[in-house]
């Protein structure tokens, strides 16, 4: 398979084929990761629209990214971070507030991660993290990244990566525990009310 950086050496001398090849390449992995920091299907494609966009203008002035596919990741992490910032944002009213973190340690979401089932919860859950630990966690567990390419997609040291992502998942366990729990609660109060509902008939 050709490599990206042939690829961008193609598209840089106007190469359409070779653009359509990238395109193709990244465009899926691109939108996913946007649309989970996001929560928006619409959003996500017009970040994915204006990182090739601005990949385009790099490659207009002959500046080809030595990593591409750790350019790509940043850029478009660095267009939801402008849409987190922006005016737009607020007024949705969707900012995030930090929780307590109220956890064992030795806590780990990796292993209810394991299970399939519970993958959606997790994404759910994605909001209750800062903007960073978003990141990081998308990174890592949905499009499966190493912390040393993290590190390089969101310009942070990695130690910082490591850090940010062991509360993350600290946060993410202890948000996970509290629902479990009131969903234990809600499967026991209606439990108990078909129980009263029989003794009524009977």
């Amino acid at each position: 398979m050709i490599s990206d950086e042939k690829l961008l050496e193609q598209m840089a001398d106007g190469d359409q084929a070779a653009f359509e090849a990238f395109v193709h390449r990244y465009h899926v992995a691109i939108h996913q990761y946007s649309e989970r920091l996001l929560k928006d299907t619409k959003k996500a494609e017009d970040v994915v629209q204006e990182t090739f966009i601005r990949l385009l203008k790099q490659l207009q002035n002959k500046q080809i990214p030595v990593y591409p596919k750790a350019w790509l990741y940043r850029v478009a992490s660095n267009i939801c971070k402008d849409y987190w910032r922006s005016a737009q944002y607020r007024s949705e009213d969707t900012a995030k507030d930090e929780m307590p973190v109220t956890v064992d340690q030795k806590a780990s979401v990796i292993e209810i991660y394991e299970h399939q089932e519970t993958r959606k919860e997790i994404l759910n859950s994605l909001k209750n993290l800062s903007e960073t630990q978003q990141q990081i966690v998308t990174l890592r567990f949905y499009q499966d990244m190493k912390l040393k390419e993290i590190a390089e997609i969101l310009d942070l040291p990695l130690g910082t990566v490591k850090s940010n992502l062991f509360h993350a998942l600290k946060k993410l366990k202890w948000v996970l525990s509290k629902e479990a729990e009131k969903e234990a609660e809600k499967n026991e109060g209606t439990t108990q009310s078909g129980s009263r509902a029989l003794s009524t008939r009977r």
